[in-house]
């Protein structure tokens, strides 16, 4: 995926100019972690979290955000791009992650808009799926931001979910 891509996937999602406090999950080589940090205001933070090593322009933790405790507090926005289709128990996992957050949680969540799985994604959520999962929980807010076709066919989406 190219950088510009993931910038329009998902520079809706930060709004004003007050610096913020965000985690990437599953960060990866970092495609979304740099098209993140190019877009929040100046002075934000943004921490990378991901089971392998990385090298990115950002604070990193290696750990498996999914069982691992993270030493994560305070957050404004958490960013899940391409990874929470590894994820099977998505809600125990959700329930997790609110405890990360300073205020009210708010989710930029980056999927591709299929139910078919794969062995690259076991446990797909498409934007219908994802939307009552965030419903169930309570989640007033879930907004489908941008969507572009994927280069392994069909489509990606990018969602933001408020609490």
């Amino acid at each position: 995926m190219q950088q510009t891509d993931a910038i329009h996937l998902i520079q809706k999602a930060i709004t004003g100019n007050r610096p913020q406090k965000w985690a990437d999950l599953g960060s990866g080589s970092g495609t979304f972690t740099l098209a993140l940090k190019s877009i929040l205001p100046e002075g934000s933070q943004l921490t990378a979290v991901d089971k392998q090593d990385q090298n990115l322009p950002v604070p990193f933790v290696k750990a498996d955000f999914e069982k691992d405790d993270l030493p994560l507090s305070g957050l404004d926005g958490i960013l899940i791009a391409n990874a929470i289709h590894y994820i099977s128990d998505k809600t125990k996992l959700i329930k997790k992650l609110e405890t990360y957050f300073a205020g009210r949680p708010m989710f930029l969540i980056v999927e591709y808009d299929t139910t078919t799985s794969n062995p690259w994604v076991p446990y797909p959520v498409d934007y219908q799926n994802l939307h009552q999962l965030f419903t169930n929980l309570g989640y007033l807010s879930i907004t489908k931001l941008a969507e572009i076709s994927s280069r392994f066919g069909g489509r990606m989406y990018a969602a933001l979910i408020r609490l």
